[in-house]
């Protein structure tokens, strides 16, 4: 991780610019900037500023369905420090040529230029990830490090390289300010912050999804199935296999499923596999052969028997 000067301490405000696009997620945007809120309620002083620029100027539709007031278009943003880009669905549709453009061209204006969630897609369109680490929403690594081979691209919560930043998710968001707050502020003042919210500051290294057994109340082997599970949707393996790497008989291991879960080891994998499928099919241009590839089933057809039975319609039908 590499410091950029915004990350010493300082008694000077700074102006953060959250440039956030249609179809974002409202807890990235409150997981941004209320932990600011909050270092300024305890700092008594205005110490963190921020104001939200949207592709048109105008509110922007969040994915609850709630409309996100605006300061102003993407120019509005100049004079800010930092220029942080919030997204989720519809890159396609949201991140349009003019768009990138603009980014690329303001960018420079700025001493540290961000993106979270699918904020870092928009800044590698853009070019301006190139040569940095980076890292993106889990779902999503190893399609960005495929279409950006000049990014380095990393599974951490978020990473700080120069100039940039990325952000994996809401979680993450706040870890972040939580990073950016003890760095300008002190570690105790990072600590007031956090118990605000009842959670912990968690380093940009640190895993995007929890260890196996880490989940209260459930029973560690049946964590550490789960996780086998998760780690392998492209080539699953049998439940047999499965409960004899976590010591336990198929029979005694499906037991415990149905406990925890109401569902059989082999339903739970399929349906994980299932799940990424539509995923893929929904927020990706994946042809199906690619998609059915990657979630461990033999052929398209297979894939498609099996999501037709899961959801009632064969994939194609969902695509359109």
């Amino acid at each position: 991780m590499t410091e950029n000067a915004i990350f010493q301490p300082s008694t000077q405000p700074l102006t953060i610019a959250l440039f956030v696009l249609p179809q974002a997620s409202i807890l990235e945007v409150a997981s941004a900037l209320d932990p600011l809120r909050n270092a300024n309620r305890q700092l008594g002083s205005e110490a963190y500023r921020w104001r939200v620029v949207t592709p048109d100027g105008q509110p922007v539709p969040l994915t609850c369905g709630i409309s996100l007031p605006s300061s102003g278009p993407l120019s509005a943003a100049l004079g800010a420090d930092a220029l942080i880009v919030v997204a989720g669905y519809r890159l396609a549709d949201v991140a349009t040529r003019p768009l990138i453009r603009d980014l690329r061209r303001i960018a420079p204006r700025f001493l540290l230029v961000g993106g979270i969630d699918a904020g870092p897609w928009v800044l590698a369109r853009a070019g301006l990830l190139d040569g940095h680490r980076a890292t993106v929403h889990w779902e999503d690594l190893e399609d960005l490090a495929a279409a950006h081979p000049h990014i380095d691209v990393q599974p951490d919560r978020f990473v700080i390289d120069r100039n940039r930043v990325t952000i994996s998710g809401a979680a993450p968001a706040t870890d972040f300010m939580l990073h950016l707050i003890r760095t300008r502020h002190g570690a105790a003042l990072a600590r007031q912050v956090a118990n605000s919210f009842l959670t912990r500051a968690r380093p940009g290294t640190e895993p995007q999804i929890a260890p196996a057994g880490t989940d209260p109340g459930l029973d560690p082997r049946v964590a550490v199935a789960l996780a086998r599970m998760e780690a392998r949707l492209d080539n699953p393996e049998p439940a047999s296999e499965t409960a004899h790497a976590v010591g336990l008989s198929p029979r005694r291991l499906e037991t415990l499923f149905r406990q925890a879960l109401n569902t059989t080891p082999a339903a739970h994998a399929l349906g994980l596999r299932l799940q990424a499928a539509r995923r893929m099919l929904t927020d990706t241009a994946h042809p199906l052969a690619e998609v059915a590839l990657r979630t461990g089933f033999s052929s398209p057809a297979t894939l498609s028997r099996a999501f037709r039975a899961r959801f009632g319609q064969p994939p194609g039908a969902l695509r359109r």
